[in-house]
């Protein structure tokens, strides 16, 4: 099956008052996990690639794993570029077969930031593209995209940067941070300014980005094998579901991944030291990629048997 765009797969799950999950894809492993999990819930999938993991796996490489993936499934697949950080970005992965781009001005001015996503947003409605932008930013790291501190969005600015560029959906800020360690104290995510955006734009596909919850039997698992990833805390999963019920219907994630991965290989070479065969490693690592989904769509996202 073809990549598609991700409007049906939004307009669904509008409707359905369920979220689509936009997992991070960086090797071979993560992508048959992520396809495994999605095929056995019958769920449809956003698959998104980061700067990061173009520079790791080489954009081609990634296009040709996809390739693969899709001639072994029948699911409704979408592949975006997970905060593009300039217009040629947007235009390369775009020409090479992307059926969805977020362009990511939340660190320049209101203007520039308007102007920009109204530049991709030309280029890609010409091809068929979908574009998700950004307003407000999130506090974290994730690859090259960092902030020290959250810039809530503002519903009023919502509502006029949708109007004037004409982007199809919109990463806002609510409280949720990039990266492992989201939440100091309480975690709290602000809903009310989510329920007012959602009002003044009704029926129009909202997005969290930094969504992970960084379940703490991994974070457990990472340390007693090894690690240090100490006070990690993430976004409580019900406070996702919460979230899929206001309007929000991406929801993007990408550290529980990489923390069951690296939680599952931590253990595997604590408890077979002498092995070295990456085969050995990596096939765990995939299956925890692939419970890891599994458990996402069912329990938090809400989209199984929806294809």
């Amino acid at each position: 099956m073809p990549l598609t765009s991700p409007k049906e797969m939004f307009d669904k799950a509008y409707q359905g008052q369920y979220a689509i999950g936009a997992f991070n894809v960086n090797n071979m492993e993560i992508i048959q996990g992520i396809i495994q999990a999605a095929e056995e819930e019958k769920s449809p999938l956003i698959l998104q690639v980061s700067a990061g993991a173009r520079k790791y796996a080489g954009q081609h490489y990634i296009i040709k794993l996809m390739e693969a993936a899709l001639e072994e499934s029948d699911l409704p697949i979408a592949l975006h570029l997970d905060h593009g950080q300039d217009f040629d970005i947007c235009k390369e992965v775009i020409d090479g077969g992307f059926t969805s781009v977020m362009i990511d001005g939340s660190h320049l001015p209101f203007e520039e930031n308007i102007a920009l996503t109204k530049k991709v947003v030309d280029y890609a409605h010409d091809k068929g593209v979908w574009v998700e932008a950004e307003l407000g930013r999130l506090a974290g790291v994730e690859d090259e995209v960092s902030s020290e501190e959250n810039v809530y969005t503002e519903p009023h600015e919502a509502v006029e940067f949708v109007e004037r560029t004409g982007c199809d959906s919109l990463a806002i800020a609510i409280g949720t941070s990039h990266g492992a360690y989201k939440f100091k104290g309480e975690p709290k995510l602000d809903f009310e300014r989510l329920d007012t955006i959602s009002e003044m734009l009704p029926r129009y596909p909202l997005v969290l980005h930094g969504a992970s919850s960084v379940l703490p039997e991994f974070v457990e698992m990472a340390n007693q094998y090894g690690g240090q990833v100490s006070d990690a805390k993430g976004v409580p999963e019900d406070f996702l579901r919460k979230a899929a019920k206001s309007g929000v219907c991406k929801i993007n994630i990408d550290t529980d991944i990489r923390l069951a991965m690296t939680a599952v290989i931590r253990k595997y070479f604590k408890e077979n030291p002498q092995e070295f065969d990456p085969r050995k490693y990596l096939g765990p690592a995939r299956q925890a990629v692939k419970d890891m989904v599994q458990h996402k769509i069912k329990t938090v996202l809400g989209s199984s048997n929806k294809v």
